[in-house]
């Protein structure tokens, strides 16, 4: 994997953003493979295809790109609000790449696979002014931190490429916490931030209930928070993602 951005001759934009979109979505034409099948052979979409730029010819998945110099940090800018916001309720919900570059250089590569991706996630921007060139316009931002660590599968570490089979292996391991109802997928990434949050490889089942009242406030109309964790302590169990180890103890299995 070239880790440089390709050379393109007579780019006409004059814009910093413009210019990293083109070079950036050439270099994931050219250099990356679709996680989920291996198919090298991803194709660009249109660029005025909602929330999308590229479409695995194989088995179909699509993919967001977004980039960014610099630290990635806790928010990414993300297109117009609504149509995202109906965009993660539906199946065709893309998964996201995020790129950070220096120069002409790509650092770091991560993947986002679409079942991540919550109300939360999203949080609505500020209306542009009537005097602005897209008057009215309403955007997105995507709230990166609230995406638990288990579904940000690392692509490229540090200008160090991650083995194809490794991340297709860490990237079926995130979907198979696939869940479609986004309410209950709302849940489960909570109590996985819930249990990021708490320090050590062993917690008890009170170290997740100390969360209760920041659940309660996320959660409003659900009366039985305690049973709720406790169904998704038993989700994550089965999957593989931690260890029950008796007594009201469990062992993270990140």
């Amino acid at each position: 994997m070239n880790l440089t951005f390709p050379e393109i001759n007579g780019l006409p934009y004059k814009r910093l953003s413009q210019r990293i979109r083109v070079l950036s979505e050439a270099w994931l034409k050219n250099e990356m493979y679709c996680p989920a099948c291996g198919n090298e052979d991803l194709t660009k979409l249109p660029n005025n295809s909602k929330l999308a730029d590229f479409r695995c010819n194989e088995c179909g998945e699509i993919y967001e790109l977004k980039s960014k110099g610099g630290a990635i940090g806790k928010t990414i800018l993300d297109g117009a609000y609504y149509a995202a916001i109906e965009r993660i309720t539906s199946s065709t919900n893309p998964n996201l790449f995020v790129l950070r570059y220096e120069g002409n250089n790509i650092r770091d590569l991560t993947l986002v696979p679409k079942y991540f991706f919550t109300a939360d996630t999203l949080k609505i921007r500020r209306a542009l002014s009537q005097q602005a060139r897209r008057a009215g316009y309403i955007g997105a931002v995507i709230m990166y931190g609230n995406i638990p660590r288990q579904g940000k599968i690392d692509v490229v570490v540090s200008q160090s490429e991650i083995l194809k089979d490794t991340v297709m292996k860490n990237y079926r391991r995130a979907v198979s916490l696939k869940v479609n109802d986004i309410n209950m997928r709302g849940w489960l990434m909570d109590i996985m931030l819930c249990i990021e949050k708490i320090a050590g490889e062993i917690f008890s089942l009170n170290d997740i209930y100390a969360f209760i009242g920041e659940l309660t406030v996320k959660h409003p109309d659900n009366r039985n928070i305690t049973a709720k964790i406790r169904q998704q302590l038993q989700l994550l169990r089965n999957k593989g993602f931690m260890e029950f180890l008796g007594g009201g103890k469990y062992r993270k299995a990140f």
